[in-house]
């Protein structure tokens, strides 16, 4: 990135931004246990003028600033929680907590909207009120929506709200926008397969459950490749069988632990209707019976048009068109921030990790941030609120 286009506010910043970022990475806490993180980032926002609350989504952070007399309200997020990983990077600022991992770049997210904060506060460059949502529990514990639960947008309204993640497979520091279906809905389905247990060498009288496993796994492969349309995008991951103990004992039950994702909310619905289907006819073609408990957990992610259009002119007006990724397409991971869109319009972004060698994806014990990010990652926040809130 050329680094005649940061702010010279956010490059004086940027060494502080890197030490803080080691310092989360150093100390990472899974989700709902942000307590230092967030004590960290209530503190220095406090220390910057910002009115602080704390506790929204147990340990979510929401720092406020109003300015002026302006009447727009924007909500910026970033996510704060690590992953249950065994760190292998080998970095001097390594995880120090075995088993705890910032392996997807939380800690960069925490530290660019943090320099952003620091600096907005400083230049005192817009007109209105900003509200910076530190967010804990994104890894499946959905903290967007248990924050909401708690009155975030209550007492924090909210005309527009952005968040924005790093990506590594995209050139470092390019900025990714797409408006609609940006991120794929998640859902988790535990099926338990109920046959009769037996004897390994009297297959004939007891109902194996493994085999009704089986052949669920299979017919479950024909939903994506002739149920749903060829051009809309669905998947169903068989991620667990377990059954059994012995090798000659043919167990009572069997569960299967699936992923399934979609673009569509349409098609969300559709998967889990089909999917019961033909779960339990499976196991009825074999005389089992089979329990299937869907978990609705994160809604597809839609950016909203108008809001997306305007993200991605502030970073054309400020890198050119060559700063943002072309042709950008829908991600098939998941994001709770998806939760926050169904409530506020707003948009979700990418900002490029990094595409060379040695780059890895997000969730890999080999990851990390990628510090060359934060500087324009901080100095977008700061053109877009003051886009957004104009003085």
């Amino acid at each position: 990135m050329n680094t005649m286009v940061i702010p010279a506010g956010i490059a004086a910043l940027e060494q502080e931004m890197i030490a803080l970022r080691h310092r989360i990475h150093e100390h990472p806490e899974l989700a709902f246990q942000e307590f230092a993180t967030a004590a960290l980032v209530a503190r220095r926002l406090k220390e910057w003028g910002y009115t602080v609350q704390c506790g929204l989504g147990q340990t979510g952070v929401v720092g406020q600033l109003k300015l002026g007399n302006g009447t727009k309200r924007l909500g910026l997020r970033a996510d704060m929680d690590a992953l249950p990983v065994h760190e292998q990077t080998g970095l001097p600022y390594a995880s120090k907590s075995p088993g705890k991992m910032h392996a997807c770049g939380h800690d960069g997210h925490t530290a660019m909207l943090l320099a952003a904060a620091k600096h907005l506060a400083h230049e005192k460059s817009f007109d209105g009120t900003l509200n910076l949502v530190f967010q804990p529990a994104e890894e499946g514990q959905a903290g967007a929506q248990k924050m909401i639960e708690d009155g975030l947008f209550d007492a924090f309204p909210c005309d527009a709200v952005f968040a924005m993640h790093n990506m590594p497979g995209y050139p470092t520091g390019k900025l990714g926008f797409l408006a609609g279906s940006f991120m794929a809905s998640s859902d988790t389905v535990i099926i338990k397969v109920n046959g009769r247990g037996g004897h390994g060498a009297m297959p004939h009288k007891a109902i194996d459950p493994v085999v009704v496993c089986a052949q669920i796994v299979l017919a479950l492969q024909t939903i994506v490749s002739r149920n749903v349309a060829p051009l809309d995008m669905a998947i169903i991951t068989v991620g667990a069988i377990h059954a059994g103990e012995a090798p000659n004992v043919i167990p009572e039950t069997a569960e299967m632990r699936l992923s399934v994702r979609a673009l569509k909310p349409e098609v969300r619905d559709f998967l889990q209707t089909r999917i019961t289907e033909v779960v339990q006819a499976q196991a009825a073609v074999f005389g089992a019976r089979a329990e299937v408990h869907y978990q609705r957990r994160y809604p597809v992610l839609v950016n909203d048009a108008p809001m997306t259009a305007l993200a991605r002119q502030v970073a054309v007006d400020w890198l050119g068109e060559s700063g943002v990724i072309a042709d950008m397409q829908p991600l098939t991971g998941s994001e709770d921030f998806a939760f926050m869109l169904q409530q506020c319009a707003g948009s979700y972004l990418i900002i490029g990790n990094g595409d060379g060698e040695g780059s890895c994806m997000v969730h890999n014990p080999g990851y990390d941030f990628n510090d060359a990010c934060l500087a324009t990652g901080a100095a977008y926040w700061v053109r877009l609120a003051e886009t957004f809130l104009v003085a």
